[in-house]
């Protein structure tokens, strides 16, 4: 019996699928779903380093590409499990609301829904890494630029956000210092500055105007769903002083901050 010659993108699918069911099996004994987020950026980077494999990828363009979601993978991995201190409170409200039912809800509703945008999202890279023969032009060059500038924003932010937390004498302060004096998300605002730039790189190599939906389904779920909005509810009473950093500093673009 010969394996079924799939294109690239589908074993990217497989891929992603068959790792969230395995942690999903894994979540329940500790009863801790937190741990799929941790696999978000290796996932993507294994959606993509698959495509480069079985595409034979090779030149400037995919070398430019594998290194970026790499080491952005192999940080993001490891901050999430630095400040990992159990089942993260948003997966702890949907385990009180639905109960006995939240051990196989989550499968579908969680797991396998970040299966899915881990096979979608990094659609630019795996487009850029299958035509990595074509030649690069500027667009590849402000691509790269922009993809490790908001890769360097937004690990200098959450290292910034660590140390101010590290110190016992800021409990319950709100951070504003560096990058946090001119965003208040400045770590979300790297991340998405990072995708729009593979954006650039993947559309460079295809021309395709689809891949644009990535960077904007990012964008939608940073400021809208999983970052900002989530980050920002409620804030405000467990940080006191939150309401007035609010009015004086940017929520999401940097910008010097109004004067009090």
């Amino acid at each position: 019996m010969t394996v079924p010659a799939f294109s690239p993108p589908v074993w990217g699918l497989i891929f992603a699928v068959s790792a969230t069911l395995v942690l999903w099996l894994v979540s329940l004994r500790p009863r801790d779903v937190s741990i799929v987020d941790m696999f978000w950026g290796p996932g993507i980077a294994g959606v993509v380093d698959i495509a480069a494999w079985l595409g034979h990828a090779g030149g400037p363009r995919a070398s430019a590409v594998l290194f970026l979601v790499n080491l952005w993978a192999l940080r993001l991995a490891g901050h999430i499990w630095a400040r990992h201190k159990g089942e993260d409170h948003r997966y702890a409200d949907m385990r009180t609301r639905f109960g006995s039912s939240w051990w196989w809800i989550s499968l579908p509703q969680v797991f396998l829904l970040q299966a899915i945008l881990i096979w979608f999202v990094p659609a630019s890279l795996v487009t850029a890494v299958l035509f990595s023969h074509r030649p690069m032009g500027w667009l590849d060059y402000l691509g790269i630029g922009m993809a490790a500038g908001g890769l360097m924003f937004e690990a200098l932010a959450d290292f910034q956000l660590a140390a101010f937390r590290a110190d016992p004498a800021n409990q319950r302060k709100v951070m504003q210092r560096g990058l946090w004096s001119w965003s208040r998300h400045p770590n979300y605002f790297g991340e998405a500055v990072m995708w729009w730039g593979y954006f650039a790189i993947g559309f460079a190599a295809s021309h395709m105007w689809w891949l644009i939906l990535s960077p904007l389904l990012v964008t939608f779920l940073l400021l809208q769903v999983s970052g900002v909005a989530l980050m920002e509810h409620k804030i405000e009473h467990r940080r006191p002083g939150y309401g007035e950093y609010q009015r004086r500093v940017s929520t999401f673009l940097p910008w010097p901050p109004r004067d009090s």
